[in-house]
């Protein structure tokens, strides 16, 4: 009586306890939409819902505020044409570095209760980056340890470089979500910040531009925001590859560039953020042995491309004439840090001291952090521009210190989290002027 009892339980909980699973969240993700503040939360269901996010101080009463937002329909490109909910909604008027709990979804199914603390405003905010690029969902080395590290709170943003779960759009966007479920452990804490890059490219880059919620009105295909003593600029290379999509976005996207360095460049503004940061996926220069863009003096990112009608111009004079401090860049899967460069000359500081006052920009590759494709090879001799390389799994570490002050490290996965590399960049005056 007993087991037949449990039995018809069992049945009964089946038929009326099973979770609407196609209503259930997934893939939450948090994003700096660059507004005083504010916070971004996205998410994603298998059906259509209301699109709600409930949240409250840490240490108080949960939930007792809620915002609403708005779910747009995805179509992947693919022969299934498969359709997933991505719901937007955004925080305001939050405290500055207070922590708040939150879930997000509907009635018709909740997230696990997450948690972010809001960004400091201020530009004497010292924050703490994890930057990396090209992680897939196969392979994704350096994962365990970000998620470890950015849940216990050394990081206050994330930093993706383009290339995502090899590839969002394959099996008919199902690697997209399960990528997307696999960095919620990190993504849902902090904000995290992107950029494309070429494994994007799919049904005109389709995915990347519908997942991610980014500053500005331009799908996160280039945008700027500020943090702490910084102006972060995020752009696309792949304009420069991927002409099938509209030679125009190549040209929209350098006149942005273009306006928005000097509007960075203002006194008032670079006074106030003085360090200007860039991140994009292709590098302008790189000692691998791929031929790869950034293996060719002719590189289409550095110097732009004469094959075109009227010719693209390149990146690297307009970045050193606005002086561009610091530039990071992924697509290699390896790790180098140059010396300041500009036009393949070296610019050091001083031989004792080559990061103090450089007289050029700073180039990082941070393309370690694991993918199906392993690891990339570099030529044997490194280029004179070339301070330090290596093929290890890892990511990048930034320390925003002040408005002189930025400090760098590369960490090995494959050395059980050590720090192989670092730098300390100092610069008593920022802008054009500090080549001088």
């Amino acid at each position: 009586m007993v087991a037949l009892y449990v039995l018809l339980f069992g049945q009964i909980c089946v038929a009326s306890c099973v979770l609407p699973i196609g209503s259930q969240p997934e893939q939450v993700h948090l994003s700096y939409p660059g507004v005083k503040g504010s916070m971004v939360i996205t998410w994603t269901t298998l059906n259509a819902t209301e699109s709600i996010v409930e949240y409250g101080l840490w240490g108080g009463k949960l939930f007792t505020q809620s915002a609403r937002g708005n779910c747009t329909t995805f179509v992947d490109g693919g022969s299934e044409k498969r359709k997933i909910y991505i719901h937007r909604v955004t925080l305001s008027e939050l405290i500055p570095g207070f922590t708040y709990v939150y879930h997000c979804g509907s009635e018709a199914g909740w997230s696990d209760v997450l948690y972010f603390t809001a960004l400091i405003e201020s530009t004497s905010f010292s924050p703490k980056f994890a930057l990396f690029g090209d992680m897939g969902n196969e392979n994704p080395q350096s994962l365990a340890r970000l998620q470890k590290e950015t849940q216990v709170g050394m990081y206050d943003v994330i930093l993706h470089i383009g290339d995502f779960a090899y590839d969002m759009h394959e099996d008919e966007g199902r690697i997209g979500d399960e990528f997307m479920k696999q960095i919620e452990s990190i993504a849902a804490y902090v904000p995290y910040m992107t950029c494309p890059g070429n494994h994007e490219w799919a049904y005109n880059f389709s995915h990347y531009r519908s997942r991610f919620n980014m500053p500005g009105q331009t799908e996160g295909l280039w945008y700027s925001w500020n943090i702490g003593s910084a102006h972060i600029i995020s752009f696309s290379t792949e304009v420069y590859f991927y002409l099938e999509y509209g030679l125009d976005l190549l040209f929209r996207q350098y006149e942005w560039l273009k306006g928005d360095l000097e509007e960075a460049n203002k006194p008032e503004n670079r006074a106030a953020r003085p360090w200007i940061i860039t991140m994009a996926h292709r590098p302008m220069y790189c000692s691998n042995n791929d031929h790869d863009d950034c293996t060719k003096f002719e590189s289409y990112v550095r110097l732009g491309r004469n094959d075109t009608d009227p010719p693209a111009p390149g990146l690297e004079d307009l970045f050193y004439r606005q002086g561009v401090d610091l530039e990071f860049w992924a697509h290699e899967h390896t790790y180098e840090r140059l010396w300041p460069v500009y036009n393949y000359k070296v610019f050091n500081g001083s031989t004792e001291e080559p990061y103090m006052n450089p007289r050029a920009p700073v180039h990082i590759i941070t393309g370690s952090a694991g993918c199906r494709e392993k690891h990339d090879g570099f030529i044997p001799k490194p280029r004179e521009w070339s301070a330090f390389r290596s093929t290890d799994y890892g990511y990048t570490r930034m320390h925003l210190i002040n408005s002189t002050h930025i400090y760098l490290e590369q960490v090995s996965d494959d050395q059980s989290g050590k720090v192989i590399d670092s730098l300390l960049l100092i610069k008593d005056v920022h802008g054009p002027e500090a080549w001088l």
